[in-house]
């Protein structure tokens, strides 16, 4: 991968991979030349050479302004006879010159993306996120509301480049009786499609506070049906210390 300095804030870099977006079965963006723009500091997106946007695009009138990029023009995506409205922005008169001639479709407006011929959700992969899972012997148990909903000494721990290390453990290990089906599904590019569970203790019910990957991706097999406690929102012993609860850039 070939580096650009960074125009303000905001860091560029090419990608090596061939990527697509599809919408209704229609190829509207195919490029093996895509560039990522971090405009915000924890994940990339894909900006594209208008060249190899198969879709029509119509300028709205509209600027979205900033700071590092500079004036944004909008555009309707039109793919058939399905109109994204406002869905991309291309920055013909950046600062920075390598954007000029890009484009960035908005990423949710897209039915799929692809990286080479496999999906991708959430966001573009980061080159230079890593997702390491090993095995532990650690202790660790969660609490909530003073009472013990897991407590497991063999933990697979997932660590991923910026983010705090998650504890994920057997089922077997978990008080399931407390366990509420939740309807939340979350997404993310490296391991998948999590489902959610909720807690209820004495009556009351906690939204949200656990997860397990029952179909991870292949490089996160590792966690399959394991489940993880939103640390965020659990009290976490760890080999009989208390952990602060933390905070996450993406909670």
């Amino acid at each position: 991968m070939s580096q650009t300095e960074p125009a303000g804030s905001v860091r560029i870099q090419t990608s090596p991979k061939r990527v697509r977006a599809v919408v209704g079965g229609v190829v509207a963006a195919d490029s093996v030349a895509p560039v990522l723009v971090w405009e915000k500091p924890y994940y990339p997106t894909y900006y594209l050479p208008r060249g190899d946007v198969l879709a029509e695009l119509v300028d709205t009138g509209a600027v979205q302004r900033s700071d590092s990029r500079g004036d944004g023009h909008v555009f309707d995506v039109v793919v058939g006879d399905r109109t994204l409205a406002g869905a991309a922005l291309g920055y013909p008169d950046s600062p920075e010159p390598s954007l000029r001639d890009l484009v960035r479709i908005d990423w949710a407006a897209v039915d799929q993306w692809l990286e080479e011929d496999e999906p991708v959700f959430v966001h573009p992969r980061d080159p230079y996120k890593r997702v390491d899972i090993l095995a532990s012997s650690r202790h660790v148990r969660i609490e909530v509301d003073g009472v013990t909903v897991a407590d497991s000494t063999q933990p697979r721990i997932l660590f991923e480049t910026s983010l705090i290390p998650r504890y994920y453990l057997p089922l077997t290990d978990v008080r399931t009786d407390l366990l509420r089906d939740s309807d939340t599904v979350s997404h993310c590019p490296y391991k998948g499609s999590a489902s959610w569970w909720s807690l209820e203790i004495d009556g009351a019910v906690h939204d949200d506070v656990a997860w397990t990957y029952r179909t991870p991706l292949p490089e996160s097999q590792k966690v399959i049906g394991l489940v993880c406690f939103y640390d965020e929102r659990v009290d976490v012993w760890l080999d009989g210390e208390r952990q602060e609860r933390p905070t996450s850039p993406l909670a």
